[in-house]
């Protein structure tokens, strides 16, 4: 059996074997898989072991070879718990998603911080799991850790008076917004590794030479604005104040859209 590496996506498996494995639990009587030569692995185990080889190296380690070997047992071993890396790439995001922190909403908690505690959770998520950005999630497993984040997150525009399908668009701008976001943090933390320099010990290495073959008479703005953003992040970015602005909009743009009072 061939493993493609790139790009990875949800849904891409058997759905029915799929929806058997992510709900194991809830089927007494269905099969989590034929027991294999090694008595106590189950699928729990393959999953966080996928996980880990996943949160250290990205998809592309996560081979059912690297799974089984990390388990010791053998290729077709594992095969007998998890049919194959599609299966699993949706077990681990479904496995993922349930361990997410979710601390019940206070009744009276304004909806701004239940929707800023829903982004700080995803944002969180990514970060811990930085292969997540790259997955392309358009047929969400619906296993029990994503069906569990969708109805908690749901609940946080509680009170802004949107209809159930504008609640449902809400939550996915706000979530597209936050991957995004975490996207680029994670990019500039590989670029920051890669090259052995901060931002700011980038700007000073190379500023001499800029300065020699910029026209700031050409570009006014680019130089002022970029002097003025490089001197208050220390550098070229500054993920911190980049997350926090993009929040602070979309939460301006939701409060508009519930209309006057919320």
């Amino acid at each position: 059996m061939t493993e493609t590496k790139g790009k990875s996506r949800s849904g891409a498996g058997d759905p029915a074997r799929t929806l058997e494995l992510l709900w194991r639990e809830a089927l007494p009587g269905a099969p989590a898989g034929r027991r294999g030569p090694r008595q106590g692995l189950t699928v729990d185990a393959v999953v966080d072991t996928a996980l880990g080889l996943a949160d250290g190296g990205g998809l592309d380690a996560v081979t059912m070879r690297a799974v089984a070997q990390r388990l010791g047992v053998t290729p077709m071993t594992l095969y007998t718990y998890v049919p194959g890396k599609a299966e699993l790439i949706d077990l681990m995001l479904d496995a993922a998603f349930l361990r997410m922190d979710r601390p019940p909403f206070a009744p009276e908690e304004p909806w701004r911080a239940r929707v800023t505690a829903v982004a700080d959770a995803n944002r969180a998520l990514h970060l811990r799991h930085p292969w997540l950005v790259d997955l392309r999630v358009v047929r969400a497993p619906l296993g029990p850790g994503v069906m569990a984040k969708y109805e908690y997150e749901l609940g946080a525009f509680e009170g802004l008076g949107l209809d159930d399908v504008a609640r449902d668009s809400a939550l996915t701008y706000l979530l597209g917004s936050v991957q995004a976001s975490a996207r680029a943090e994670l990019d500039a933390r590989a670029v920051e590794r890669e090259s052995a320099m901060s931002d700011a010990e980038w700007w000073d290495t190379h500023e001499p030479l800029l300065a020699r073959v910029f026209d700031e008479a050409r570009f006014p703005l680019a130089a002022r604005v970029g002097e003025a953003s490089a001197i208050a992040y220390d550098g070229v970015y500054d993920a911190e104040h980049a997350y926090a602005f993009g929040l602070a909009r979309t939460l301006d743009g939701l409060a508009a859209l519930g209309g006057p009072g919320a």
